[in-house]
């Protein structure tokens, strides 16, 4: 179960907050119905990228053997 505070992974696209699968974010808020989640992407210097809300089939908990890969956030 995912719950505040645990970095997920965003399953697909969210093209209108530059965001792309595979970017990893924080849960700042659950749903009371836990179907949807608010979740906040940084950036790596710590400054909020975007804070979005999300069904639960658009995150994914991160992997045990998984990293995190850096990249450019697409001007919006």
């Amino acid at each position: 179960m995912i719950k505040e505070h645990d970095r997920v992974v965003l399953a697909v696209d969210v093209s209108s907050e530059g965001l792309v699968a595979g970017d990893v974010g924080t849960i700042v808020h659950v749903y009371r119905d836990d179907q949807a989640y608010e979740v906040e992407f940084t950036t790596l210097e710590g400054k909020t990228a975007a804070v979005v809300t999300l069904e639960v089939t658009q995150v994914r908990p991160v992997g045990k053997r998984e990293i995190t890969h850096a990249r450019e956030l697409a001007s919006r």
